[in-house]
């Protein structure tokens, strides 16, 4: 007789997703590893190909609700188990924050979220063991998680204390913990559109912002929203679009933009009529800004090349944009895993690079010509602090302070000294998932002399 044949069981639904999101876990708290190096590309988590939609959407939110309330599930797991985490079984440890935070943010009932927790671990072979822990833990945290939360609702403790340190010396404390509880909410998506901003808020069910940026909670693929295959918009945060602007008209003038990919800005002045020179050291990002540019029917020069090396020649650019590499703090709102990447000792050298980016910004520049300068930090050494320094070892430079109508009349949002500086808690709405901006840092300068 023929061997019999049986179909193979069929995998709890969501299993999958949540074992996906504790690899990626992994990679975050354990191996160092980006969110974008794990979710995009080469280094893409292998998973991910067989995941439906929906499940995909999941495993992000899981992902990111996690690593934005990192430091409270710590705090409370800590309340509810005797021994603390354990150390030998990293799945235990994903297992147990998967569970929590499916119960404590997300609209999944508590059974389920046990459940598929007990059952990611019964599937590791170290962290089998710990089955029962988990299953009395987060069965625990279903009757007592919110009010231990609760406890601690008015203290800071999902950000590292350094940057916390940081932010409330600079800032002052009312405003970094009006920046930290911003951090705490998932953001909307943002779209920087080709025209008619108006209609596309009512298309795609949001709202057209002051800067003119339209604002949506609209979730899922983006490559399936309207718009999207014409070309009609990109995905740019409201204060990332800025910094492109100060230029001012800028048709038919010779721009370089520096550190480019993935080309959110190198479209806005290449829309606004620019020669766009774009340059960028990472084919693979520059690769991605082509594409963008193919399919918003977009022309620019990219280039492959390290931008502080570049041999160009010098005085040749009516303006430069510098979008330097930084600690990217003003970014957690959308990529969490930057407040547990970063460690204060990557402030230096990332100002180091910003320094010789500026130099060589400088010489590139025609006399008369602009450079605008900006980050998304929220660390004065890679904003205020630079150009200053700039500033005073440049003679030939000065500071055009930004006005208030350039940026749709938000005082706020300009410092004393004239320059750009959005927070994460800017922009406030009342529901807290349509406000807040990114935080960045722009000044523009003028060469006055050669």
């Amino acid at each position: 007789m023929p061997p019999s044949r049986f179909a193979v069981p069929a995998e709890v639904p969501g299993l999958a997703a949540r074992r996906i999101a504790a690899d990626i876990l992994d990679g975050v708290l354990h191996k160092h590893r980006t969110l974008d190096d794990q979710l995009d590309g080469a280094g893409a988590h292998p998973g991910l190909k067989s995941l439906a939609d929906r499940d995909r959407a999941l495993m992000r939110r899981l992902v990111s609700t996690i690593l934005r309330r990192l430091g409270t599930l710590g705090h409370l797991l800590s309340r509810l188990l005797d021994r603390g985490v354990p150390t030998d079984a990293p799945r235990a440890q994903s297992a147990l924050l998967i569970g929590a935070a499916q119960i404590l943010w997300m609209d999944v009932p508590d059974h389920a979220a046990v459940d598929l927790s007990v059952r990611l671990v019964q599937s590791d072979r170290r962290a089998a063991k710990y089955a029962g822990l988990v299953n009395a833990v987060l069965r625990r945290c279903a009757r007592e998680g919110q009010g231990l939360i609760d406890e601690v609702k008015t203290q800071t403790l999902d950000l590292p204390q350094w940057m916390l340190a940081r932010w409330t010396a600079h800032y002052g404390e009312e405003t970094a913990r009006n920046m930290a509880l911003a951090l705490g909410h998932e953001p909307s998506l943002d779209l920087t559109v080709k025209a008619d901003a108006l209609q596309w808020a009512s298309r795609l069910h949001g709202e057209r912002l002051p800067t003119g940026t339209v604002r949506t909670l609209l979730q899922g693929s983006v490559t399936m929203l309207p718009g999207f295959a014409e070309g009609q918009w990109w995905v740019q945060d409201a204060a990332a679009a800025l910094p492109a602007r100060l230029f001012g008209d800028v048709k038919d003038k010779a721009i370089a933009d520096l550190c480019a990919a993935p080309g959110g800005k190198t479209a806005q002045l290449a829309l606004a009529g620019a020669r766009v020179t774009a340059i960028d050291r990472s084919p693979a990002r520059m690769a991605r800004l082509r594409d963008n540019l193919t399919r918003l029917a977009l022309s620019a020069e990219p280039i492959v090349a390290d931008a502080a090396e570049w041999p160009a020649q010098a005085a040749s650019f009516d303006g430069i944009l510098v979008d330097a590499p930084c600690t990217s703090t003003g970014t957690i709102r959308r990529h969490p895993d930057v407040a547990w990447l970063r460690q204060e000792a990557d402030i230096g050298a990332l100002a180091a690079l910003q320094k010789r980016l500026l130099q060589k910004a400088v010489a590139l520049l025609k006399v008369g010509g602009t450079l605008i300068y900006c980050t998304c930090s929220l660390e004065p050494e890679e904003g205020e602090r630079a150009i200053a320094a700039l500033l005073a070892s440049e003679s030939g430079l000065r500071r055009a302070p930004v006005e208030k109508g350039e940026v749709a009349g938000l005082e706020e949002i300009i410092t004393t000294d004239g320059d750009l500086r959005t927070l994460p808690c800017h922009l406030p709405h009342a529901d807290p998932r349509l406000g807040g901006l990114d935080g960045f840092y722009a000044a523009r300068l003028v060469k006055s002399a050669g």
